[in-house]
C-alpha cells in the first residue's frame, strides 16, 4: 500500500530538512527522485527553470511542494520586500511549479502533496503574518486544484505541520523560552520529527490514499486540537 516502485517524484526544496527527509523515505519506498533546490542550482520561483527541469524528466507521477521560508517580525515591521519574498516563494512558486507540472501529472494520473502549516489553519503563536497568510494561501489553493484537476485523476493533498526542527525553526529551538511555549500548545508533549512528516507525505502520494484528494494533514503532537 506504501510502494512506490516505478514512480518518479519531484521535490522542491528537497536538499534538507524535510524536503531531504521525504527524499529519502521516497527513495526506500522504490521512487526515482528529483530534487528541486536552489543549492543544486534550480529557483522555484523562476517558472522557466522548473519548466526546464520537468522537460529533462521524461515521466513524473508526484510532485512535492516543499520549498519554503519565513519573516518573523510584527507586521508593522514587515517590509514589502520581505512579504514579497515570502508570498514568492510560499504561495506563488507552489502555484507555478503545480500548473507545470499538470500536463505530466494528468498523463499518469499523478498526485500533488503541497507543505501547508498549522499556521494556515490557526493564527500561530509568534508574530509572523506574511508566514501565516501564504500557508493559508495554499490550504485553499490545495483544495481549489484538487477540484479543479479531479477529472484529471490528479489529486491533490496538503500536510501541515506544526513547528519542526529545521533550518526554518533555529529561532525558535534554539530559544528555551519561545521553544517552552511552543511545548505549551503541544498537548502530545513532543515535537515531530523531520521524518514524521515525511511519513505523511509518503501516505498521501501512495495507493493507500488512492481515494483521498483536497485534503489538510495535520501532523502537529495535538495543536490544533485546542
Amino acid at each position: 500500500m506504501f510502494d512506490l516502485k516505478g514512480k518518479t517524484a519531484v521535490v522542491t526544496g528537497g536538499a534538507k530538512g524535510i524536503g531531504a527527509a521525504t527524499v529519502k523515505l521516497f527513495e526506500q519506498a522504490g521512487a526515482q527522485v528529483h530534487v528541486l533546490d536552489i543549492v543544486n542550482g534550480c529557483d522555484v520561483t523562476d517558472p522557466i527553470q522548473v519548466g526546464k527541469a520537468f522537460e529533462r524528466i521524461p515521466t513524473l507521477d508526484i510532485l512535492v511542494n516543499n520549498a519554503g521560508r519565513a519573516a518573523r517580525k510584527p507586521a508593522v515591521e514587515l517590509t514589502r520586500e520581505d512579504w514579497d519574498a515570502v508570498m514568492g516563494l510560499n504561495v506563488t512558486a507552489v502555484f507555478e511549479c503545480s500548473r507545470l507540472a499538470h500536463p505530466y501529472l494528468k498523463k499518469s494520473a499523478g498526485c500533488i502533496v503541497n507543505l501547508a502549516s498549522i499556521m494556515g489553519l490557526s493564527g500561530g503563536i509568534y508574530p509572523n503574518a506574511s508566514y501565516q497568510a501564504s500557508k493559508g494561501a495554499v490550504v485553499n489553493l490545495t483544495r481549489a486544484l484538487a477540484l479543479e484537476w479531479a477529472p484529471d485523476n490528479i489529486r491533490v493533498n496538503a500536510v501541515a505541520p506544526t513547528f519542526v526542527r529545521t533550518d526554518l525553526t533555529v529561532p525558535i529551538f534554539s530559544n528555551p523560552e519561545r521553544l517552552k511555549t511552543v511545548l505549551s500548545h503541544t498537548p502530545l508533549g513532543r515535537l515531530p520529527e523531520p521524518d514524521e512528516i515525511a511519513a505523511a507525505i509518503l501516505y498521501l502520494c501512495s495507493p493507500a490514499a488512492k481515494s483521498v484528494t483536497g485534503i489538510v494533514l495535520p501532523v502537529d503532537s495535538g495543536y490544533l486540537a485546542r
